[in-house]
């Protein structure tokens, strides 16, 4: 616990657990920080949506979790089940991890709220949907200073909370938090597990607005340049047909694999195993892959763009490339691949860099954020 400070009831909104099949990073970010508050003492309850076959009630990570509607309903039906909860439950405050479209828990929740923002979308939404949804979710997210204007935020980057501010929201109301790893699990294998053959690695969900096609086109001209790379995505999504579709195109199938969704155990294996981890989206909140492969000491090229180049440190952990720019990629990955000083440099740096965040200090950032936010609610009511 945080000083002397009683334990708190925190009710937790998020649009999906972890034992969702849907789900991935914002997932493990919620449970890694609110299993340990769990395990210092705090009460905690999560109202999250179901899906097809799933118990309506569960408890992980200490957490009692609610299901309620399912992918498309949640929006409609959390609401009314929250309202429920803090009636029954009576939370000291209201944590609405913002990670789709918001369900503006200040409107209605009747206690304090704290926004927890891993990222917004923005216009990349109309990257990834089509007009109808995209408006539907810019739309949501425009309401978002009005709405939790009062509101203490959470955020996991630098990038995130600048989005804010460019929002309205005031800078002195959010706070930077930044997400850790599993430092027991991700760390440097036998450098004999590593691949001969240039392998690039893509760990992520498969969307269109991730960029992925840039790692498909660079494939072909290192491969045109006479380096037998290849290229594993690992990772589901609904972008996995039109991106075979693409490597079709470019010649290079022979050279892809899609490995599909792995496990934890199998994801450290592809990190020790791989030549380099690529991440080439335009936006995101953090890109906790990204310290994930440092912390194997595998070299990262990613995006320059928000959120990444906060989990990726340019020249030391990896290489900052432009967005969508097919020729910096292409050159970048091979500089990588074919320069054994550079990878060793980058290896031993990102090591380094991961080393700065710890899920451990998340959480205690996390739960000293929220003891004040309800100590703040409480001498203002005294007041």
């Amino acid at each position: 616990m945080t000083g002397d400070a009683e334990p708190l009831r925190i009710l937790l909104l998020n649009w999906q657990d972890r034992e969702n099949p849907q789900a991935g990073g914002a997932e493990i970010h919620l449970h890694e920080i609110f299993g340990r508050l769990a395990e210092r003492g705090h009460e905690i309850r999560a109202v999250v949506s179901g899906w097809s076959g799933a118990a309506p009630h569960a408890r992980l990570d200490g957490l009692g979790v609610e299901r309620v509607g399912g992918r498309y309903s949640f929006a409609v039906r959390a609401a009314w089940a929250a309202r429920r909860t803090v009636r029954d439950f009576q939370p000291d405050v209201v944590v609405e991890d913002i990670n789709k479209v918001p369900l503006y828990a200040p409107v209605w929740a009747g206690t304090p709220v704290v926004a927890l923002v891993p990222h917004l979308f923005g216009t990349t939404a109309f990257r990834e949907a089509g007009p109808g949804v995209a408006s539907v979710v810019w739309l949501a997210e425009r309401a978002i200073p009005r709405i939790y204007r009062t509101c203490p935020f959470q955020v996991i980057s630098k990038g995130t909370a600048s989005d804010l501010v460019g929002r309205g929201i005031a800078g002195d109301r959010i706070a930077v938090i930044h997400p850790g790893i599993d430092h027991d699990r991700f760390r440097p294998g036998d450098p004999a597990d590593r691949d001969e053959r240039p392998t690039i690695l893509y760990l992520g969900r498969l969307k269109r607005y991730k960029g992925i096609d840039v790692l498909l086109i660079a494939l072909r001209r290192l491969v045109d340049g006479g380096l037998d790379a290849r290229l594993v995505i690992a990772g589901r999504g609904d972008d996995r047909a039109r991106l075979a579709r693409i490597a079709e195109r470019q010649g290079v199938m022979d050279r892809v694999r899609f490995i599909g969704y792995i496990a934890e155990t199998e994801k450290v294996s592809w990190l020790r195993r791989a030549t380099v981890l690529a991440y080439p989206s335009p936006k995101e909140g953090w890109g906790i892959s990204n310290v994930e492969a440092s912390a194997c000491g595998t070299p990262v090229v990613a995006s320059d763009s928000p959120g990444l180049r906060e989990s990726v440190r340019d020249g030391e952990s990896g290489l900052l490339i432009e967005h969508g720019d097919a020729s910096a990629w292409t050159s970048a990955l091979r500089r990588v691949l074919c320069d054994a000083e550079l990878r060793a440099a980058l290896g031993r740096g990102g090591i380094a860099h991961a080393a700065r965040f710890s899920w451990d200090g998340a959480a205690a950032d996390t739960e000293a954020h929220l003891v004040e936010t309800v100590a703040r609610e409480e001498r203002i009511e005294r007041t």
